[in-house]
């Protein structure tokens, strides 16, 4: 069976499906229609955490399903901005195990991580898949990427 790493951008899953769709995206579907083309050896999902009642449920679900949850502390700024990214240590997972796995599976819409998967492909024989919503997904990750999976009914609760 190939051997698969997921690594799912939970905030960017999260706006755009709720920006495009007004929806919530089905990780218990998702995680269902992976494991059966693979075995699923490592299955990421980053978020910020903001410690509220309805966050921790969530995250909750999520370790169920299968998922080790990464929480980076949400930072509010002096001057109103916010943030909180995992971009950096999104890459830096998938460097690490990309030689290991036959598909790398990112769960992400961001243009940033185009460069990302043009490195892994070029140095290893996977696949490196890409699952987001078509309307807010970047041209150049989709170009980067060995399949695009468009988020649609689907895959949304």
């Amino acid at each position: 069976m190939p051997r698969i790493a997921v690594f799912g951008d939970v905030q960017n899953i999260y706006y755009t499906c709720r920006q495009a769709y007004g929806r919530q995206f089905n990780y218990r579907k998702f995680w269902q229609q992976l494991s059966a083309q693979g075995d699923i050896v490592v299955a990421n999902a980053y978020a910020i955490d903001r410690g509220d009642d309805q966050q921790i449920k969530f995250q909750d679900a999520l370790k169920h399903i299968g998922f080790e949850v990464k929480l980076k502390p949400f930072i509010q700024r002096s001057d109103g901005s916010a943030k909180g990214d995992w971009d950096v240590g999104i890459a830096i997972d998938v460097m690490d195990i990309a030689k290991d796995m036959d598909r790398v599976v990112l769960l992400s819409g961001d243009g940033d991580f185009d460069l990302l998967l043009d490195r892994i492909r070029c140095r290893y024989p996977l696949d490196a898949d890409v699952y987001a919503v078509p309307a807010l997904t970047a041209k150049s990750l989709i170009d980067a990427a060995s399949h695009y999976y468009p988020i649609d009914d689907d895959l949304l609760l």
